[in-house]
């Protein structure tokens, strides 16, 4: 009988000693410790982690564009976000994170980001009653005339010649147009940039939009005046996408 009783006491002992053991800190969880990259699928740690660098943290103030501008998300559909992200624009700072293309995101991944970026900061009521130009260009653009819809409604803010505007920096400055391709440049005379408070196509001359031929002139206008890369011209430069 105190055989028995000394052996139910070492077996108690060894499964209190079992339980303890499964609750020491430290001690591995079953799975993988560190979640692999290409199951994160939150969309606002995806964004924080490969977008916010560049975009801002809450989708503004960045150097690239305000992707919180609800103006901005009223014209570009979720495909041409999508591909963005996917595949980059070439020449400008935009790269591509799609693992197809030498990124680190899977296709699940970018349109976590899409959809993420959409929720957060889209409005379906942001142009209500109101049809904006179109995202891509429609109408071919006229540099001469270009010239003159610059001076209309740009220099009041970005000032000529090359120099600063009283509110806002120069839009012709050779090295900022190395940096932003036609459509980058279309993107932002359409949708503005309200978190630099730049205003959008119908408010740079209160009560007078700017039109589809316009907005097409202005940006050729401003094309014409990038540096071409080396054995390149300025036409073939001009061809390369926007950062969005």
């Amino acid at each position: 009988m105190r055989r028995r009783s000394l052996l139910f006491g070492v077996f108690s002992g060894v499964l209190l000693a079992g339980c303890a053991c499964s609750r020491l800190p430290g001690k591995p969880k079953p799975g993988p410790e560190v979640p692999r990259p290409d199951s994160v699928l939150n969309s606002a740690v995806l964004y924080s982690e490969n977008c916010a660098g560049c975009h801002g943290v809450s989708g503004k103030d960045g150097p690239a564009m305000d992707l919180s501008n609800p103006v901005y998300l009223a014209i570009v559909d979720d495909d041409t976000l999508r591909d963005t992200i996917s595949k980059g624009r070439p020449g400008t700072a935009m790269s591509a994170f799609s693992r197809k293309q030498g990124g680190m995101l899977t296709d699940e991944q970018i349109t976590a980001i899409t959809r993420g970026i959409r929720e957060r900061w889209g409005n379906s009521s942001a142009l209500a009653g109101v049809t904006p130009p179109a995202y891509t260009v429609t109408v071919t653009g006229n540099p001469q005339k270009g010239e003159i819809v610059y001076t209309t409604y740009c220099t009041s803010c970005h000032g000529d010649n090359d120099k600063a505007g009283p509110k806002a920096g120069s839009v012709t400055n050779p090295s900022y147009l190395s940096l932003i391709s036609d459509q980058g440049l279309r993107t932002v005379v359409i949708a503005g940039r309200p978190d630099f408070g730049a205003p959008d196509w119908r408010s740079n001359v209160p009560g007078h939009p700017m039109s589809e031929q316009e907005i097409s002139d202005v940006v050729a206008w401003l094309s014409s005046h990038r540096p071409a890369q080396s054995g390149e011209s300025n036409t073939a430069n001009s061809s390369f996408g926007a950062m969005h």
